[in-house]
Order: structure tokens, then C-alpha cells, then sequence
């Protein structure tokens, strides 16, 4: 349950982030306020988020078996990763080309890799279950 519940709350996500696109690109002030960022980096979460919410129903649809600990890493990390670009957008100066001083560009550097770190084990440990599975499956007669 916890994969499709996570697909189906980053799904809802990416389709609020539609709509700030919207938002942004007609001239909403208070959603022009809010998303100080590039436009590009909204986008990016946007898109992220729909790229996540695929990756977890296509997890779910295999109905692999998945330890808790990867499951909780997928849905964990594809919130964070996609939240980095929504964190950009949010904050102009997390977008720096050279990496900015102070505690919200440290602490965004240290939230980058942890999710980076989190994502990378959960859906590279599930594509390994999954992997292996098929060849479970087609030694069995």
C-alpha cells in the first residue's frame, strides 16, 4: 500500500505545481511571490514528480515483494528528490551557479545528498529485487 499511496500523493503534487505554472505564467501575484525562482526549476519539480509517481506505480504493478526499509526508501525519496527543484524555485539563492554561504545553502547541500543517497538505495535496491525475481520465476517450472 505504502508505493501507491506515496505514487498517488506525489501525483497530486505534481498536478498543484501545474497549476502554479499557471499561476506564474498569468501573472498571479501571490503565486509569483511564492516561486521567486526560474520558472525552469518549477517545471523540473513538476515533471520530477510525475517521473516518481510513475516509477512507484510501476514498482507496485509488479507486485515484487520489497522489503519495508526499500519501500519507504522509494516513496521518501522521490518526495525529496523532487522537492530539491521546488526548493530552487522557492529560493533563488539555493539556484546559484556557485554555491552559496550561509545555513540554508549548507543545509539544502546536506538535504541534496541525503536524498540522493535515499532514492539511489531504494529504487536501485528494488530494481535489484526485481531483477532477480524474473529469474526465480523463469527457473521454476
Amino acid at each position: 500500500m505504502l508505493l501507491i499511496r506515496g505514487a498517488a500523493l506525489w501525483l497530486l503534487a505534481a498536478l498543484v505545481l501545474a497549476w502554479c505554472m499557471v499561476g506564474v505564467n498569468i501573472g498571479i501575484s501571490p503565486i509569483e511571490m511564492i516561486f521567486q525562482g526560474k520558472f525552469t526549476r518549477l517545471l523540473q519539480a513538476h515533471l520530477d514528480f510525475l517521473l516518481m509517481s510513475a516509477l512507484l506505480f510501476g514498482f507496485y504493478m509488479t507486485r515484487v515483494p520489497l522489503p519495508w526499509h526499500v519501500r519507504w526508501a522509494m516513496v521518501v525519496g522521490a518526495f525529496t528528490n523532487s522537492s530539491l527543484f521546488l526548493l530552487q524555485a522557492l529560493f533563488p539563492v539555493l539556484d546559484a551557479p556557485v554555491p552559496a554561504e550561509g545555513l540554508l545553502p549548507a543545509a539544502f547541500r546536506l538535504f541534496q545528498m541525503t536524498s540522493i543517497i535515499i532514492t539511489s538505495y531504494g529504487f536501485g535496491k528494488g530494481a535489484v529485487i526485481i531483477l532477480l525475481s524474473t529469474f526465480q520465476r523463469a527457473s521454476s517450472p
